[in-house]
């Protein structure tokens, strides 16, 4: 009698503490009574009948993703496969429907997956499809949230993330836009190129125009120089033939100079004729004698400076020896 009534204990125990059960947050649990649907038991400790309730299954109501990979054509006939990851999740108030109605919510997902990719893709090029991805990633989602709420599943977001073209294309592609990039490159260099030049040709024409009016500012000044000197040289008394002589002078003096500064210089006269020659030398004495002249009455601070008429050219003047440097 006491064993027995120790068995009855026990299994009184075992009735009572299969009478509780828990849930799980973030998840369900759908009861049947005789095998059938009797209610939906969401987290927390859970009460049911032993022998007449069961636990039928349990539902995940956290959202879960599944990744379908797809191989498609695209409207300028390349293949390509597209990784479309689905987020989904099972709406808490249609725990029922998605225990029942659909019993495998993943292959019914990718079939959807499958029917609206490849129905959007072949309508785009390659070039579209990269561009476009969202935008079908739209279009799946649009088609799935249609299909899978009657099964009590909500479709959270669908994203594309990965496109992979066949190696041959993807290679095909790489050249172009290699190709591309060094035309690009060729084109800037060629521009560079071009500025510079008209840049160094600009320079070059400043320069010369600097040049020239460098130039010709010195000559205007050596000319202006040879009048104030013909002047000076008249007002004391000294011809204009004698002050041209006695500037030509100075000049070869000071060439004579110039080139003595340098110890590789040759200094070659060539006289046009003998009678050039002398009345070169007759011009130097004259011209020695003038600057004479010129430091004498300088000494005279208080005389009259009269201009005397300027006298004629000597014959011969014109075939001056001409100093050549070589």
């Amino acid at each position: 009698m006491g064993t027995a009534f120790i068995i009855l204990l026990v299994f009184a125990f075992f009735i009572l503490m299969s009478s509780f059960f828990t849930v799980k947050q973030q998840s369900s649990v759908v009861i049947e009574r005789f095998g059938k649907f009797h209610s939906v038991r969401n987290s927390g400790l859970q009460l049911k009948i032993p022998i007449v309730d069961r636990v039928a299954g349990r539902v995940n109501l956290k959202i879960q993703q599944l990744d379908v990979i797809i191989e498609t054509k695209t409207k300028d006939n390349v293949f390509i496969k597209m990784k479309v990851s689905v987020q989904f999740k099972v709406i808490q108030e249609k725990v029922y429907d998605a225990f029942y109605k659909l019993e495998y919510p993943h292959d019914q997902i990718t079939a959807y997956v499958f029917d609206v990719v490849r129905a959007e893709v072949p309508k785009l090029k390659l070039d579209d499809v990269f561009e476009r991805k969202d935008d079908i990633a739209i279009a799946v989602k649009r088609e799935l949230n249609e299909a899978m709420t009657t099964y009590g599943y909500d479709i959270i977001n669908t994203l594309v993330t990965d496109i992979d073209p066949d190696i041959q294309v993807k290679n095909a592609m790489n050249r172009i836009n290699a190709a591309d990039r060094e035309k690009t490159a060729a084109e800037f260099e060629a521009e560079s190129s071009r500025i510079r030049i008209v840049a160094k040709a600009k320079a070059e024409a400043e320069s010369k125009r600097l040049q020239g009016q460098g130039i010709a500012d010195q000559r205007r000044e050596i000319a202006r120089g040879l009048v104030e000197s013909v002047e000076v040289l008249n007002n004391v008394g000294i011809n204009s033939q004698e002050a041209s002589a006695l500037i030509v002078v100075t000049q070869h003096y000071d060439t004579l100079q110039a080139i003595g500064a340098d110890a590789n210089s040759n200094l070659i006269l060539l006289p046009n004729s003998p009678q050039a020659g002398s009345d070169m030398l007759n011009n130097m004495v004259a011209s020695f004698t003038a600057s004479n002249q010129v430091g004498e009455m300088m000494k005279k601070n208080n005389k009259k400076i009269v201009k005397p008429k300027p006298i004629e050219p000597q014959s011969g003047y014109e075939d001056d020896i001409q100093p050549e440097v070589k």
